[in-house]
């Protein structure tokens, strides 16, 4: 899973938009899911049909917790959240983290009481039937969600697409796990494509949390968007040196922090001026950024924290 920090392409309403209908989606297939499928294994009575049966059970209360934890983070920045709600969106991905590796342990478990005393699998073609439809109707939403995450970053969205993505090997696994068994008679196959699945889902669970704790711990851009933030606010003729620069993500809001140096006998309103307009050119190129920026005078040493001096470069 990609960690990398996401500049979405369009903002505001139009992408919250965007986003709240990826989120309904979510919900709405889930639910769709989950009850053909609890039908299939009703019939089949399959621990590989199980499992998709509790990994759509889960992808519903995570699509579910995305729906509001999207709502939240749209939500403008207030008294008590003066930097905004963006991290509600890393933090329904730490939450979807847990839901699906304690899914899969759930899993795990009755796939090594499957093993210890097997259970013959049946009607595979209705079983087949079904995962066959539940492939199509995720690739469907999948393809909408990466849509969605390229125009506007949201890191929920890209979470539950993830995890959408790796239903489809999920599925695919089912069904292998239902011919294999029809094929050759042989049941003790179910329980352990059942158990191969619960391992690809910790897996998956491990990616999200990864993907989280990258907002959440305010993980810094990577090093090429840094230097492209430098080169912009250098840019300006009557700027000679940018430092102390800051950056972090939160949901899909990203906040940048610079200190730029000016000849030292400008006036006070010329130094604003200068930021004022090295902030509209960093603005063109983040839409989506909070940007502040401190002005020094060229050549004067200014003291620093003992944080500043270990890690601000």
């Amino acid at each position: 899973m990609a960690t990398r920090t996401a500049f979405p392409l369009i903002y505001g309403p139009q992408a919250d938009r965007l986003r709240r209908r990826a989120t309904y989606a979510s919900v709405a297939v889930a639910l769709l899911l989950i009850t053909i499928k609890f039908a299939a294994w009703l019939e089949t009575n399959s621990v590989a049909l199980l499992s998709s049966v509790i990994d759509s059970l889960l992808d519903g209360a995570a699509s579910l917790i995305n729906l509001i934890a999207v709502r939240h983070a749209m939500a403008p920045a207030d008294r008590e959240h003066r930097f905004g709600h963006g991290k509600a969106e890393p933090l329904a991905v730490l939450g979807q983290s847990a839901f699906i590796t304690g899914s899969a342990l759930l899993l795990l478990a009755e796939a090594v009481r499957r093993l210890i005393d097997p259970v013959p699998v049946s009607h595979p073609p209705l079983g087949i039937a079904v995962m066959v439809f539940a492939i199509v109707l995720t690739l469907l939403l999948v393809f909408y969600q990466q849509s969605v995450v390229k125009r506007t970053g949201s890191i929920a969205v890209s979470a539950d697409e993830f995890h959408y993505r790796s239903d489809v090997v999920l599925n695919l696994g089912v069904i292998a796990a239902l011919v294999f068994s029809a094929l050759f008679g042989l049941p003790i196959l179910d329980p352990l494509f059942g158990a191969a699945i619960g391992i690809w889902i910790i897996w998956s669970a491990v990616g999200l949390a990864r993907l989280s704790l990258v907002q959440l711990m305010d993980q810094e851009f990577p090093d090429d968007e840094r230097e492209k933030i430098r080169e912009i606010a250098q840019s300006h003729p009557h700027v000679t040196a940018a430092h102390d620069l800051r950056t972090r993500m939160a949901g899909p809001t990203a906040f940048i922090q610079i200190h730029i140096e000016m000849d030292g006998t400008m006036s006070l309103i010329r130094a604003h001026e200068i930021s004022d307009e090295v902030e509209a050119r960093l603005r063109a190129a983040y839409p989506n950024a909070e940007i502040i920026i401190h002005q020094d005078p060229e050549g004067i040493e200014e003291p620093r924290s003992s944080f500043s001096r270990r890690v601000v470069v």
